[in-house]
């Protein structure tokens, strides 16, 4: 099946009613008669926890979307990240990322430092000082396809080759990327995880997280068993029907983002737009080569001064939603440097350009005309 029917119907699912549809199992148990029956992974099917045919299906649609084998998916985006650096670190293990990353993955990841004596290692984003790092031989490479707040474009394909070469294993973020825009398991990474509260469900409704391997062992599930991280079988159901428009979606997000983007380079209240899309983005002829001509649905931008400006715009918005989150279809506008930038270190925000007057927009569904009337105003009423 190619991708977009893949969206659709990638599940599988079949039952003797004839239903397209997984039904929603909020069964706790499984009848048991001797040895558990086995779910289509092998795994134990007869205690919620563990597994659920519901979510089964939306495992098996993401999988494939995301070219894997399998996929676990969680009870959020960091249950997954969380989940799945407990299985494949353990204390003396060298972690490399990169500075500029989901304030919570960075926390995180200080926290295994300080407790579990795993030693983190971040630098900046950017390809060449990621392979330089790689030669320090770390045993895990983690890596977002996009970068959050900055929408830096790392040479995904180029790190992952340096890391393969050591026996690294390469973990990727592809939450703002999408599988529309990339599909890092076949550049040769190991993992992908994704926030499935973001584009997967893509409608502000559903909290949930994904792993998807080239390989899913037993004993990843079994992590996911003890730590009871799960996905509810709810939220799976939202999740596969949020799926079934996620190429439709995000392509038309990522049109409308290019327009405002375009806008916004324009604007006299705007310094700068910080939009891959655009061709003075440092990193736009890696994006242009690596996502086949869409740039994804988020775009970051500085007005012309700092927080009582930004806030003055955010507090003007009439149609836009200032919030924290992005890949639902209302648009949403975050102000990084008190939501997810707020666990990176002020001296590497600094460096990074995540700076007072900076605010991201996650573009939605709506008429983009409408987009740019509201934010035209908003800023209209800064000095």
């Amino acid at each position: 099946m190619r991708r977009k029917t893949l969206a659709v119907r990638g599940h599988g699912w079949r039952d003797q009613f004839g239903s397209p549809l997984p039904p929603i199992y909020t069964t706790a148990i499984f009848e048991q008669v001797g040895e558990a029956r086995k779910s289509d992974r092998g795994a134990d099917l007869k205690y919620a926890r563990e597994e659920n045919p519901t979510v089964r299906a939306f495992e098996r649609a993401v999988a494939q979307l995301e070219l894997g084998e399998d996929a676990l998916a969680f009870n959020s985006g960091m249950a997954s990240i969380t989940t799945l650096s407990f299985y494949l670190l353990s204390s003396g293990d060298l972690l490399l990322t990169t500075k500029e990353a989901y304030g919570a993955t960075l926390k995180f990841f200080s926290f295994l430092e300080g407790k579990y004596g795993v030693k983190a290692v971040k630098v900046f984003p950017e390809t060449d000082a990621v392979v330089e790092a790689v030669k320090g031989r770390p045993k895990v490479v983690f890596l977002e396809t996009i970068t959050n707040p900055t929408l830096r474009v790392l040479d995904v394909p180029e790190v992952i080759k340096a890391a393969r070469d050591i026996g690294a294993t390469v973990v990727v973020d592809n939450t703002f990327a999408t599988p529309v825009l990339a599909n890092p398991l076949g550049w040769g990474a190991d993992y992908v995880v994704h926030s499935a509260t973001k584009y997967i469900a893509g409608h502000n409704d559903v909290v949930g997280g994904v792993v998807v391997g080239k390989r899913i062992e037993l004993e990843l599930w079994s992590h996911r068993a003890m730590l009871g991280s799960i996905m509810q079988p709810f939220e799976a159901f939202l999740c596969l029907r949020g799926m079934k428009t996620l190429f439709q979606r995000v392509e038309a997000q990522s049109k409308s983002a290019m327009a405002i983007a375009e806008f916004l380079s324009e604007h006299s209240k705007v310094k700068e737009v910080l939009y891959p899309g655009l061709p003075t983005h440092p990193n736009h002829d890696v994006a242009r080569r690596l996502f086949g001509g869409l740039y994804g649905g988020v775009l970051s931008f500085r007005v012309r001064g700092g927080r009582r400006e930004v806030e003055r715009v955010l507090s003007s918005l009439k149609l836009i939603t200032p919030s924290p989150s992005l890949g639902g279809t209302e648009t949403i506008a975050t102000y990084p440097i008190l939501s997810a930038a707020s666990p990176i270190p002020e001296e590497d925000r600094r460096e990074l350009g995540i700076t007072e007057d900076l605010i991201r927009l996650s573009v939605g569904l709506e008429d983009v005309e409408d987009l740019i009337e509201d934010l035209d105003q908003a800023l209209k009423s800064i000095n």
